[in-house]
């Protein structure tokens, strides 16, 4: 993954604290272009579906609990069936 460069996860100031994490880390399903299996992914609102699947989405589910999780940035949106 190395050729994929920095996974915007990582370094995206603007999610830091959010589900109780360092930049986008514990939050990376609302990252846009965050890298996956090897593959820079689309926007939050495209992959969001898959990450509900996603081993790590929910055990930062389970740890923050219901009233602690943060599905998304403030300001972010999420339409079911729009994309």
């Amino acid at each position: 993954m190395r050729e994929l460069g920095v996974c915007p996860a990582a370094t995206d100031t603007s999610f830091d604290g959010l589900n109780e994490g360092g930049n986008g880390g514990r939050i990376c399903w609302a990252v846009s272009g965050s890298l996956c299996g090897g593959e820079r992914q689309g926007t939050h609102a495209e992959k969001l579906p898959g990450c509900f699947v996603c081993r790590f989405f929910q055990r930062v589910r389970a740890e923050q609990g219901w009233q602690r999780f943060v599905l998304l940035k403030p300001g972010q949106k999420y339409e079911p069936g729009a994309y």
